[in-house]
C-alpha cells in the first residue's frame, strides 16, 4: 500500500479525486476531506462507511465512462445506511497533470503547517512515541547520540544523529513541540532550559517524576530567579501521567499523544472564539 500521496499517484495514472466540499449538520469528516480512487487501490478517506463506499463506486464508474467532473448531494441519512444527520457535497474530479501537481502541493503544503516534535532520545519511550506520533498530523523529528539506538526505530520518521542534541531546539521553527526523554538527566535539563528560553514552543515536556520536576525548577531558579515562574508555567513534567499510573512505553506514548490533540484542540478552539469569522 502506498505510503504518500505521491507514492500512490505514480503507481495509480487513472484517478479520481473525490473532496467533501461542503456540509450542513453532522459528517464523518470535515470540509476538505479527500480520498483518490483508482480502478484498483485508493489513498485518503472521506470517513468510512456506505457514504465512502458509495464515492468509490461512483469514482470508478467514472473512470469507467472517461467522465471528467461531477458532483453529488447527499443525504447521511436512512437512504444510504448511515445516521450521521446531516447533508454533505461530494466533488468528484478527474486526476490530470494539472489536477496531480495541485494536488501534491497542498498536501505539501499541509505537511509543512503540522507542528514538528522534536523527540530528544531513541530508547524504548522515545521509540514509542514516534511510532505513535507518526500515525497523527505531525512531523516527528528523533534525535539521538547514539546509533545504535537510532537503528531500533520502527516508525517512519525522520532521524538525526548528534552529538550536541541541543542545536535541534535552538534550529527549530516556532510553535515546535519538544518533548525530552534522553539517558541522561543532566543533558534532559540543558535540552528543557533551552526550549523554555525560546518562548515560543507549543509544548515542552521532559519524562520524569515530580521529584525530577522539582529539582529541574529548583536549577532553573537558581539561573534566573524568579524569571524562572514564567519559563516553567507551561512546563510539563512529567508527561504522559494526566490519566494513567501505567508506565509502559505503549501506554505513555498513548497519554502524551492524547495531551498533545487536546492542547492543540483548545489553541484552535481559543483562536477561533479571538477571530470569528
Amino acid at each position: 500500500m502506498a505510503k504518500t500521496l505521491h507514492d500512490f499517484l505514480d503507481q495509480h495514472r487513472d484517478v479520481v479525486r473525490v473532496v467533501l466540499d461542503d456540509l450542513v449538520g453532522s459528517s464523518p469528516r470535515e470540509v476538505g476531506a479527500d480520498i483518490f480512487v483508482s480502478p484498483t487501490g485508493q489513498w485518503g478517506t472521506i470517513g468510512g462507511g456506505q457514504l465512502e463506499y458509495l464515492a468509490i463506486d461512483e469514482a470508478r464508474r467514472m473512470l469507467r465512462q472517461g467522465q471528467g467532473t461531477v458532483q453529488l448531494d447527499i443525504p447521511l441519512g436512512p437512504d444510504i445506511g448511515q445516521c450521521c444527520g446531516g447533508r454533505v457535497r461530494l466533488v468528484f474530479q478527474r486526476v490530470d497533470e494539472a489536477a496531480r501537481s495541485a494536488a501534491l502541493q497542498e498536501q505539501a503544503q499541509r505537511a509543512q503547517a503540522e507542528p514538528q516534535i522534536y523527540i530528544f532520545g531513541a530508547g524504548h519511550v522515545g521509540r514509542a512515541l514516534a511510532s505513535a506520533l507518526a500515525l497523527l498530523p505531525y512531523h516527528p523529528i528523533v534525535i539521538d547520540s547514539r546509533a545504535e539506538e537510532l537503528a531500533l526505530l520502527e516508525a517512519d520518521v525522520e532521524q538525526r544523529l548528534s552529538a550536541l542534541p541541543e542545536g535541534g531546539v535552538r534550529t527549530a521553527r516556532p510553535g515546535s513541540i519538544f518533548l525530552i526523554l534522553t539517558h541522561d538527566h543532566a543533558l534532559d535539563f540543558l535540552l528543557a532550559r533551552e526550549a523554555l528560553l525560546r518562548g515560543d514552543a507549543l509544548y515542552v515536556g521532559m519524562i520524569g517524576s515530580k521529584t525530577k520536576r522539582g529539582t529541574f525548577s529548583n536549577w532553573l531558579r537558581r539561573e534566573f530567579g524568579s524569571d524562572a515562574d514564567w519559563m516553567l508555567e507551561d512546563f510539563v513534567c512529567p508527561i504522559g501521567a494526566g490519566g494513567s499510573h501505567d508506565k509502559r512505553p505503549a501506554v505513555i506514548a498513548a497519554m502524551v499523544a492524547a495531551e498533545l490533540l487536546i492542547l492543540q484542540d483548545m489553541r484552535a478552539s481559543i483562536a477561533v472564539a479571538d477571530h470569528p469569522v
